[in-house]
C-alpha cells in the first residue's frame, strides 16, 4: 500500500502483494496505481474491500484491487511490477526498525483521541441545538393566548445567542480506532527481488488474453456469463461489453453441444461468443493468407486467431 499524492505513473516497477503462498492472490492498494493502471494499460482488476462506512454490504467494494493471473502475469513480463510478497515485508519492516514502528503507533494514538475529541464536541453541539430549539418552541407556546403590550420594546428570542458550552471533554475518551490506508509510511518501499515468480496461469486463456489486451480490448472476469473473459471495446464505466471470451488450445475438440449451448449464451445476452486460441507459425500454411497476424506484443513462435459464434435460430 504505496502513499502517493497525485495521479501520474507509479514509480516503476510497482509492487504487486501476493499474501498467501497456498491461495494465490494478488493484490493492488494503492487507489493512484489502480487509476493509472486502468487510464493508460486497460488493466481493470475487480475490488474486494468492504467500504468503512458500509461494512455489511458487499456490492459497492473498495480497495483492495484483485488481479487476475493474467493480468499480473502481463505487468510483469512488461517490466512493471513485481510480486511481494507481503508477509515477509511486514516481518522484516518490523523487526529491522521498532523505533519507527513505536513512534507510528505513539502518532496513530494521538490521532485516534484527536478524532475521538472531535466526534463528542460534535455530539455535544448537536445537543445544544436541540435543546435551544425546544426552548423556543415552549416559549412560543407559552406565549399564547396572551396580550402584547406595543409600549414594551419587541425583543426577540434570537437577540441573546446562547454561548456553546465550553465544557471539556473528559479524560476518560475512549481513541477510536484507526485504520490506516497505507503501510509505506511508515514502513519502507519493498524493493524489487531478481526472482519474482511469475503466477500460474493457463496457457490457452493467457494467450487469449495477451491478445485481446493488445488489440485494445479491456477485460474482467466473465464468471457471470460462464466465460473466462467479459470483453469491453473501452472502459466499462462507458461501454457494455461485446464478447464473452474462452481460450482453447488450437488442437482442442470442442463439444458441439457446447459450442451450440455458449453461441445461445451469447445471442440470449446481445453479446457475441468469441473462442480463440494460439497456433504456432509453422501450422499457417494450412490458414488463408487473408487471416490477420497477431500483435506485435504477441510471440514470435505462436500468434493468436479468434472466432465468434452467434446463433441464428432456427
Amino acid at each position: 500500500m504505496i502513499a502517493q499524492d497525485s495521479l501520474s505513473a507509479p514509480d516503476l516497477p510497482f509492487p504487486i502483494f501476493q499474501i498467501s503462498h497456498t491461495i494465490r492472490r494478488y493484490l493492488l492498494y494503492d487507489i493512484n496505481t489502480v487509476t493509472w493502471l486502468r487510464r493508460t494499460h486497460n488493466i481493470l482488476g475487480v475490488f474486494i474491500g468492504s467500504l468503512p462506512q458500509s461494512p455489511q454490504q458487499n456490492i459497492f467494494l473498495g480497495l483492495p484491487l484483485e488481479l487476475q493471473p493474467e493480468e499480473a502475469t502481463l505487468l510483469l513480463e512488461k517490466g512493471l511490477a513485481f510480486i511481494a510478497d507481503d508477509l515477509q515485508i511486514h516481518k522484516k519492516a518490523i523487526n529491522s526498525s521498532p523505533k519507527g514502528l513505536t513512534e507510528y503507533k505513539a502518532t496513530a494514538r494521538r490521532e485516534a483521541f484527536a478524532t475521538a475529541k472531535a466526534v463528542v464536541k460534535h455530539k455535544q453541539l448537536k445537543t445544544q441545538e436541540v435543546l435551544q430549539r425546544l426552548n423556543v418552541d415552549s416559549l412560543a407556546i407559552s406565549s399564547r393566548g396572551k396580550t402584547i403590550d406595543k409600549d414594551e420594546p419587541d425583543e426577540s428570542i434570537f437577540d441573546a445567542a446562547q454561548e456553546p458550552s465550553s465544557e471539556p471533554i473528559s479524560s476518560g475518551t475512549v481513541p477510536y480506532s484507526s485504520t490506516p490506508t497505507t503501510s509505506y509510511p511508515p514502513m519502507a518501499t519493498p524493493s524489487k527481488h531478481s526472482s519474482s515468480p511469475l503466477p500460474e496461469v493457463n496457457a490457452s486463456s493467457y494467450a487469449l488474453f495477451k491478445h485481446l489486451h493488445a488489440s485494445g480490448y479491456f477485460m474482467s472476469p466473465g464468471l457471470r456469463f460462464g466465460c473466462q473473459f467479459s470483453v469491453y471495446p473501452g472502459d466499462p464505466l462507458r461501454f457494455h461489453s461485446h464478447f464473452l471470451a474462452m481460450g482453447h488450445d488450437w488442437d482442442e475438440e470442442i463439444d458441439i453441444l457446447d459450442l451450440i449451448g455458449d453461441g445461445r449464451l451469447g445471442t440470449g445476452v446481445k453479446k457475441g461468443w468469441l473462442i480463440g486460441g494460439a497456433v504456432k507459425n509453422s501450422d499457417t500454411n494450412a490458414i488463408t493468407k487473408n487471416a490477420q497476424s497477431s500483435a506485435a506484443e504477441d510471440s514470435e513462435d505462436f500468434h493468436v486467431r479468434t472466432f465468434c459464434v452467434e446463433w441464428g435460430g432456427m
